[in-house]
Formats: C-alpha cells, structure tokens, sequence
C-alpha cells in the first residue's frame, strides 16, 4: 500500500488485516458492518466506486464486503 492510494481503499484494507483472523464469511460480514455502521455515505460511495472500476491495491475481502453492503 502507498500513499497514494485513496484513503478509502487505505482504511478498509487495513480494517480488512484486522479482521484476517476469521473466517472468510465472517471477516466480509464484519467489515461490511463496520463500513456501514461508521463510514460517512460519500465515503462508502467512493469505496464502491474503487470496487467498481477494478482499482489496484483493493484487497478481496473488501471487494465481499462492499458486495454485501449493496
């Protein structure tokens, strides 16, 4: 990760290594939760946004999260 990533992308790949030590399931459900409940809405849409168009340096558990933030 560098400093020139998107803070958002920044912040959810470091909750995601948080979260690493659980089950693939669990950490995308809690890591969507965690987006959900303490994420500003424009931030949660720029992170989408990063999902979307496939931006480098997203790890895939944010990539599940985000999926089931829809």
């Amino acid at each position: 990760m560098s400093a020139t990533e998107p803070s958002e992308c920044r912040m959810a790949n470091d909750i995601a290594l948080n979260l690493a030590h659980l089950p693939d399931g669990q950490a995308a459900t809690e890591l969507a939760g965690h987006i959900d409940r303490f994420w500003d809405p424009r931030m949660r849409t720029r992170l989408r946004a990063l999902v979307e168009s496939d931006a480098p340096g997203v790890l895939p558990l944010v990539v599940e999260a985000v999926k089931l933030l829809r």
